[in-house]
């Protein structure tokens, strides 16, 4: 699937029209039949990169396209872009690779807690992220500091085939499962994981419970109605997963290397030998990353308690960056692609029966940058307008060089201090991830609000801040 050849690209927003309350659909010559949904402001629309649009029409050319949506926090990525919902047919379209990424099942796990925010003192926090910094490794590349010796090949394979589920029967867990998202997603046992192949998957065994870097995050916050804390935390399936990823990028890239001109655009076609063990793949990935997150979210927890003298509960779990089978009222039976998308099913959805969530929806966690509120919602009744999906996050207004050019470290840094959140123990700001870089988050919300895709519950504010710094530690090299 090469780049295609466009005649819309000088005009495409002028072929915007109102779908309806805080949406737009798009229909150009090079879009074809497929629908396009952008749920957008007109504000957001006018920020949005004209790079972007290529990017939109590439989603709409892999075989067997049914719909295309933008979530508000879109930005140009790698093929398709970040913010991007691809569905297409089950069982005659393609099972697109782009449209996840590399970072399979990079997700969101959140825990609130009782604790008055009086209690997170300046010094409390400091002491939060000192301790929450010994026991959690940041950072690309970085080995778990607490399973890293604990797993052999063998012991890997079992969790990233099992799941959660394995993971608690075999070492306990101090999280309730329900909560989460899933606690398994099936591995066919006689799929094989590629060991050795390209992207070294292996990278991946002793990183289980750290948490990466670029955009992950352990965030102490603060619920602005009730005052209390909360504690959110945003990691994948680190090199195991990008590992995977790369493995499957290359073979299909192989498989048609006349058509796949750019890694970005591989899919697997039904009739491809390597979709199922794709799937398979991302299952796996999908394992490592929910175990990953309730392993985080258990550390912190133990600092919790031993900074707040208080416990922390698990509120969900859910993933990004997944291609599942699900059904859809309008366009039937599909592979559901969300690439820095979230799943939103509200009340009522088949897919949560017997669970916790069957009569109100399940929580929708949206983090917006360190700088600024993340938020929780609960999914509406038109959110299947948007493949029941909604954003992951903020968005990037910034790319990473972009920030690191052009944002001044010692201004960043005391505008952090003022606000009162404390970054890592030094309080220096990631440049690259400085609110600067990111979209208000209150305006991607509200985009989403104004749509029916979801209703706002919470609105919390950060108070301290764990990231890596990796895009520093690289100019410094």
């Amino acid at each position: 699937m090469a780049t295609p050849a466009l005649v819309n690209a000088r005009d495409w927003k002028e072929r915007l029209a109102r779908g309806g309350p805080g949406w737009f659909s798009l229909a150009t010559e090079d879009t074809g039949d497929v629908p396009v949904r952008l749920v957008f402001s007109p504000e957001l629309l006018d920020e949005l990169e004209p790079q972007i649009y290529p990017q939109i029409v590439n989603a709409t050319r892999f075989p067997g396209a049914k719909l295309v949506v933008l979530t508000p926090d879109a930005h140009v990525g790698y093929g398709v872009p970040v913010g991007c919902v691809l569905l297409t047919d089950y069982v005659e379209g393609a099972v697109a690779m782009g449209p996840v990424g590399f970072d399979i099942s990079c997700g969101m796990v959140a825990a609130i807690s009782d604790v008055p925010d009086s209690a997170a003192t300046p010094d409390a926090r400091l002491r939060f992220n000192r301790e929450v910094m010994r026991r959690v490794a940041m950072g690309a590349g970085e080995r778990s500091r607490t399973w890293s010796q604990r797993l052999d090949r063998a012991a890997f394979e079992s969790i990233v085939r099992g799941g959660a589920e394995f993971f608690a029967e075999k070492y306990g867990s101090a999280f309730h499962r329900e909560r989460a998202e899933r606690d398994r997603l099936p591995v066919a046992g006689s799929w094989q994981i590629p060991w050795g192949g390209p992207g070294r998957p292996e990278r991946g065994v002793p990183q289980l419970g750290s948490l990466g870097g670029g955009n992950h995050f352990i965030e102490l916050q603060r619920d602005r109605e009730t005052r209390t804390l909360h504690v959110l935390v945003h990691t994948g399936s680190r090199g195991f997963g990008h590992g995977l990823a790369t493995n499957y990028f290359e073979l299909a890239r192989a498989e048609r290397p006349g058509e796949v001109a750019d890694i970005d655009l591989g899919y697997f076609p039904p009739d491809s030998p390597h979709r199922a063990d794709y799937l398979n793949a991302v299952a796996a990935a999908g394992n490592f990353a929910i175990v990953n997150r309730l392993l985080i979210m258990d550390q912190v927890a133990r600092v919790f308690r031993a900074v707040f003298g208080s416990e922390l509960r698990l509120l969900y779990e859910i993933s990004h960056n997944l291609v599942q089978r699900e059904q859809h009222p309008e366009f039937g039976d599909a592979w559901v692609h969300r690439k820095g998308a979230t799943r939103a099913f509200p009340a009522g959805h088949p897919a949560l029966r017997d669970t916790l969530w069957a009569e109100a929806g399940h929580p929708v966690l949206i983090p917006g940058s360190n700088r600024d509120s993340s938020f929780i919602l609960r999914p509406a009744a038109n959110a299947g307008l948007a493949g029941y999906s909604v954003n992951h996050g903020a968005g990037r207004r910034l790319s990473r060089s972009a920030a690191m050019r052009s944002l001044d470290q010692a201004a960043t840094d005391r505008d952090y201090r003022r606000a009162g959140i404390v970054v890592n123990t030094d309080g220096r700001v990631p440049l690259d991830e400085a609110g600067a870089a990111y979209k208000p988050v209150r305006a991607v919300v509200d985009a989403v609000v104004a749509a029916g895709l979801a209703t706002v519950e919470h609105e919390l504010e950060p108070l301290a801040s764990l990231k890596a710094a990796d895009a520093r530690h690289r100019r410094r090299r």
